[in-house]
C-alpha cells in the first residue's frame, strides 16, 4: 500500500504513462512504442487538465461573485470536489476500499461481467466516499466495504452501457468513462430522455450548438458563443467591462483549445486500442476490452461547455428558489461540465433537452446534497478536517459526494432499513443489468434484421 500510495500521490501525469505502458506491453506492444503511447496520452491529458484548470480559475471566481452579489444565505457550502477527495483519502478505511474496488474490477473482467479496465485509479475516490460515509454512520466496516463494492459494480456497468455514447458522439472508440461525477447523471438522464422522446411536440424540438452556428451566422461560431457567454457571466458577477470581456476571451480560448488537446490524446490512444483489439482476438476470441479513463477527456466538447455555461447561472438561481434546498453552489460550479457531459452525448447535442435534463440533474444535486450535508460535515470533522466554517456556513456539501444520484441511492440503501433497502437495490441493479445486457441487444438485433430484410 505504501508503494501504491506513492504512485497514486504522484498524480495522473505520472500514473498514466506507467499504467498505459504496462497495459501496452501486456497487449503486445514494444516497450518503446507502449511508453510513447503512454507519454502522448499523458501529454494530452495534462493539456486537457491545464485548460480545465484555466477555465476553473477564471470561471470559478466569476461564478462565486454571482453568488455573493445575489446575497444568497444557505447553510451548506459547496466546498468542491477537491475538499471531498481530501476527506475520502484521509479515511482510516481508504486503503481497504481502494483494494476492494480494484479487485472487483479485475474479478468482473475475468468473469466477463464488464468490458471496462479502469485505469483512472485517482477517481476511485468517488466510489470510496460512499463507503466512508456508510462506515461513519453505521460504524460497520463490512457495510462500508459493501457500499463501495456496490458503487464499483454499478459504475463499471454504467460505463459499459454508455460506451457507445463515448464512441458515437465524442468520437473516442475503445474507451469508457468510469468517473462517477459524469456517469451518475445518466441514472436520471436515461429515463428523462426516454420520456421527452414520447411527449408530442417536445420530441420534435431540436436545437444544438451547430444549429446556433447555422441560424445565428457570425454569432453562432463556437468561439463567438464562448466570448458572449463568458462576457455575460462576467457582467452578472459585477465585473467591469474590460474584465468581463477578458473572461469572455478566456472562455472562447477554452472552446478552441480543448479539441486540439483531445486530438493529441487520441493520437496516443490509437496504438493501445489497436493492440487491445489484436490481443483480445488472439487470446479471448474477439472479446472487447475498453480502457476506463477520466471524463476530463470529453468535457471540452463545445456542446458540453455551452450547456454548462448556460446552466451555471441557472443553478445559482435554482438554489435560491427551490424549497428545502440548503446547498449554496460555490466551488463545484466550475466543474458542471462533468455533470452534463454524458447528458449531452445521450441527447446527441440537443441543447433543448440538455438544459431540461441538466436542470433536473442539478436540482437533484442540490436536494441530495442538502440531505447528506450533516453526515458529510461530521465525517470531515471526525478526521480532523474542519471545513464547515468556510464562508460562514455551518455545514459542507459538494456536487462530488453523495449528492450524485447513484452515490445517494447506494448510501441510502446501506444506511436505511437493510431488510428493505438492500433487496430493492439488488432488484434495481439486476433489472438494469438484464435490460442493457439482454433485452436491449435483442431489440437492436431484431431491428437490424428487419432493416436488412426490408433492404433486400
Amino acid at each position: 500500500m505504501e508503494f501504491f500510495n506513492y504512485i497514486l500521490n504522484a498524480g495522473a501525469a505520472v500514473m498514466l504513462p506507467i499504467i498505459i505502458t504496462i497495459i501496452g506491453m501486456v497487449f503486445g506492444l514494444k516497450p518503446t512504442k507502449a511508453f510513447k503511447s503512454g507519454l502522448t496520452l499523458a501529454i494530452g491529458f495534462v493539456g486537457i487538465k491545464l485548460i480545465i484548470s484555466f477555465m476553473s480559475t477564471n470561471l470559478g471566481p466569476a461564478a462565486q461573485e454571482m453568488v455573493k452579489r445575489l446575497g444568497v444565505q444557505l447553510d451548506a457550502l459547496d466546498v468542491g470536489w477537491g475538499a471531498i477527495a481530501a476527506v475520502t483519502w484521509s479515511s482510516p478505511i481508504i486503503a481497504l476500499l481502494i483494494l476492494v474496488i480494484f479487485a472487483i474490477n479485475m474479478i468482473m473482467l475475468l468473469l466477463k461481467a464488464t468490458k471496462t479496465l479502469d485505469v483512472d485509479i485517482w477517481n476511485y475516490h468517488h466510489m470510496a466516499i460512499v463507503g466512508v460515509m456508510v462506515y461513519f454512520v453505521t460504524d460497520n466496516v463490512l457495510l462500508g466495504v459493501l457500499a463501495s463494492a456496490a458503487m464499483a459494480i454499478t459504475t463499471f456497468k454504467i460505463a459499459d452501457w454508455s460506451a457507445p455514447l463515448v464512441e458515437n458522439f465524442f468520437g473516442i472508440p475503445g474507451v469508457t468513462l468510469p468517473t462517477v461525477s459524469a456517469l451518475s447523471s445518466l441514472v436520471i438522464a436515461w429515463p428523462l430522455n426516454w420520456l421527452l422522446d414520447r411527449i408530442p411536440g417536445i420530441n420534435k424540438i431540436r436545437f444544438s450548438v451547430g444549429d446556433a452556428k447555422k441560424y445565428l451566422g457570425f454569432f453562432g461560431d463556437q468561439m463567438i458563443l464562448g466570448l458572449i457567454m463568458g462576457t455575460a457571466i462576467g457582467f452578472l458577477a459585477g465585473y467591469e467591462v474590460t474584465k468581463s470581456f477578458e473572461l469572455g476571451v478566456n472562455m472562447a480560448a477554452v472552446l478552441i483549445l480543448i479539441p486540439k488537446m483531445t486530438s493529441l490524446f487520441m493520437e496516443g490512444l490509437m496504438p493501445i486500442s489497436e493492440a487491445a483489439k489484436n490481443f483480445t482476438q488472439k487470446y479471448f476470441k474477439g472479446r472487447e476490452l475498453l480502457i476506463g479513463l477520466d471524463a476530463a477527456v470529453v468535457v471540452g466538447n463545445p456542446d458540453v461547455i455551452t450547456t454548462a455555461l448556460i446552466l451555471i447561472p441557472l443553478t445559482i438561481f435554482m438554489s435560491i428558489i427551490l424549497p428545502g434546498n440548503r446547498v449554496l453552489p460555490f466551488a463545484d460550479l466550475a466543474v458542471i461540465p462533468f455533470r452534463v457531459a454524458m447528458v449531452v452525448a445521450l441527447t446527441r447535442g440537443n441543447l433543448f433537452k440538455n438544459l431540461i435534463i441538466g436542470l433536473i440533474t442539478t436540482a437533484s444535486l442540490l436536494y441530495f446534497g442538502s440531505w447528506t450535508a450533516p453526515v458529510l460535515t461530521e465525517v470531515a470533522q471526525s478526521i480532523g478536517i474542519d471545513l464547515a466554517i468556510a464562508g460562514g456556513a455551518i455545514l459542507i456539501s459538494s456536487f462530488a459526494s453523495t449528492s450524485m444520484i447513484q452515490s445517494f441511492l447506494v448510501f441510502i440503501a446501506f444506511t436505511g432499513n437493510l431488510v428493505i433497502t438492500i433487496p430493492i437495490l439488488i432488484f434495481v441493479i439486476a433489472g438494469s443489468w438484464y435490460y442493457f445486457d439482454v433485452l436491449k441487444p435483442r431489440k437492436e438485433a431484431k431491428a437490424q434484421a428487419t432493416l436488412s430484410t426490408e433492404n433486400i
